[in-house]
Order: C-alpha cells, then sequence, then structure tokens
C-alpha cells in the first residue's frame, strides 16, 4: 500500500514507522511536514520513505500511485490541509484524518474532496502519549488500541481505511460522527477538563508548607489522575472548542455526580458513599479492559 502522511508528529511519526517495519513490508510512506528539519528526522528514523514541506515536491508518479492519504494535522487545520491538497491529488484517491472531533470535520470534508472527485472516510485512532513531534514517534503506538472509522456508503473506502488502521493492529469500531463526539467527550474529553481542574485547585492551596508537602508527596495516583490535565494545551483548548456541545454536557453530568459526593460526605452519610464507591469499583471494568 502507498500512504501519505501530512503532519508528522506524534501520530503520523508512530504510524509510519509502524507502515514501514511491517513484517510484510509492502508499504511505501511519503511525507508532509512545514518543517524541513522534522522531514529530515522522519527520514533517518525510517518513519517514511521521502517527505518535503511541500506536496509539489512528492514525485508524480507516487502520488498517481497513492491510496490512501492521512491528515494528521492539529484539528483547526484538517479541513485547510484538505482543501490545499485534494486539487493536487488523482481522482478517487482516499482521504482520511486523525481528529478526535468528527462533527465538525466529516461532512465538510467530504463536500471539499467530493468536488475533486476524491473519497473521504473519517477516522480517529485513541492512541497518544503526553509527548509531541516526530521525536516521540514510537512503534506499536497504536496497537491493541481502539480506531473510530465513521460510518459511509462508500463501502470500498471504508474498507481500505479499516484495513489500513488494522495493519498496525488497532481494533476498529464504525459510528456516525455524532455518536463519536458524544462518547468521545464522556471517556477523552471531558476527563481532561476534569483533570486540569484538578491540578489547579490543588495550585490554589494558599498555605505554601501544605502546597510543598503535597507536591513532595504526590504519586501514582495523583500521576495517573493528572496525567491527561498536564497534556498538550492546543489540543485541549480544541477538543472544547470543536465538540463543545457534548463536552459541556458532559462536564454538568459529572458536576452532578460531583454534587452527589460533596452531599454525603457534608451529610456524613458513610454507608451511602461506601455504596456510591462500590457501584464505581464495578463499574471501571466496562471502560479499562
Amino acid at each position: 500500500m502507498k500512504v501519505g502522511i501530512v503532519g508528522l508528529g506524534l501520530i503520523g511519526g508512530s504510524l509510519g514507522l509502524d507502515l514501514l517495519a511491517s513484517e510484510s513490508n509492502d508499504h511505501y510512506v511519503w511525507g508532509i511536514s512545514r518543517s524541513p528539519e522534522t522531514c529530515k528526522q522522519a527520514i533517518a528514523i525510517a518513519s517514511v520513505n521521502i517527505a518535503s514541506p511541500s506536496i509539489d515536491d512528492i514525485p508524480a508518479q507516487v502520488l498517481e500511485q497513492t491510496d490512501i492519504v492521512i491528515i494528521c494535522t492539529p484539528i483547526a487545520a484538517i479541513l485547510p490541509t484538505i482543501a490545499a491538497l485534494v486539487p493536487k491529488l488523482p481522482a478517487q484517491i482516499i482521504i482520511t484524518d486523525v481528529g478526535s472531533v468528527k462533527g465538525l470535520i466529516v461532512e465538510p470534508a467530504l463536500e471539499i474532496c467530493q468536488k475533486y472527485h476524491q473519497r473521504f472516510v473519517g477516522s480517529h485512532p485513541m492512541a497518544g502519549t503526553a509527548f509531541q513531534g516526530i521525536a516521540a514517534a514510537e512503534l506499536n503506538l497504536f496497537r491493541d488500541r481502539p480506531c473510530v472509522i465513521t460510518s459511509s456508503d462508500d463501502i470500498e473506502a471504508v474498507a481500505k481505511v479499516r484495513s489500513l488502521w488494522e495493519s498496525v493492529g488497532m481494533r476498529i469500531y464504525e459510528c456516525c460522527p455524532e455518536e463519536h463526539d458524544r462518547a468521545v467527550a464522556m471517556i477523552s474529553h471531558a476527563p481532561v477538563m476534569i483533570s486540569a481542574s484538578l491540578i489547579a485547585a490543588c495550585q490554589k492551596q494558599e498555605d505554601q508548607k501544605i502546597l510543598q508537602i503535597a507536591q513532595n508527596l504526590a504519586s501514582s495516583g495523583f500521576r495517573d489522575t493528572s496525567r491527561v490535565g498536564g497534556g498538550n494545551p492546543e489540543l485541549g483548548r480544541l477538543m472544547a472548542e470543536y465538540n463543545r456541545e457534548a463536552v459541556l454536557r458532559s462536564l454538568q453530568e459529572y458536576q452532578l455526580s460531583l454534587q452527589v459526593i460533596i452531599d454525603l460526605i457534608e451529610n456524613k452519610q458513610w454507608q451511602e458513599l461506601e455504596l456510591f464507591l462500590a457501584d464505581t469499583q464495578r463499574d471501571r471494568q466496562f471502560y479499562v479492559q
């Protein structure tokens, strides 16, 4: 399979590594990054076969033989990137993306692609780390992780995109963009805001001695709870901006649950609190496998 990757950061770089390291060894990967240095690094670590800051520098023969182009840019750049690229790509090529929001992306992307007789299927690989850039790329980042593919009448294109993500070890789920955004708000976007709020609340401790002790004592529990809140600020903002309604709904539902806990503690309802925690202990298994 010949693949183009636009955006050679953690996700794009890791995808290229996995494709070129596959046992079948039948992939060819070209990449685009605005940074010439990133292009050099991507080639050096065998994340791509060739790379350039401009699609104009990718050989026409390579573009003509390309099966799929994956847009691995930040959410806000996905649609502008597609609009800039598709006039320079052959007809019927399949475009997909890795954005964590689908509702504001899929329909406009499809309309842009159809103008140039291209095909679009939205996808969202649920994988990542706290690090950014091509230097953070790693093998097997996607293995055994879930990936959403948005539903489409273009069965052939969906099958091709599915095959791409399955080739790097991902578990595939299909749903419509709206269903994706509501579900991801619950288990990914809202937790970023909640985790960030925890860090901010701790930092507001006015007693500096207590704050220093807390910082010295913080261990695995705080590290796990605060990890996503200490991640990429731009990504967190874009999650909220592009998935605003679903994120707000999830945060409001969390606010209600938190108020239940506050009320139980204020009223010294210890048995009821234990039952509440027993329920959450039981239900966690449905989200963490």
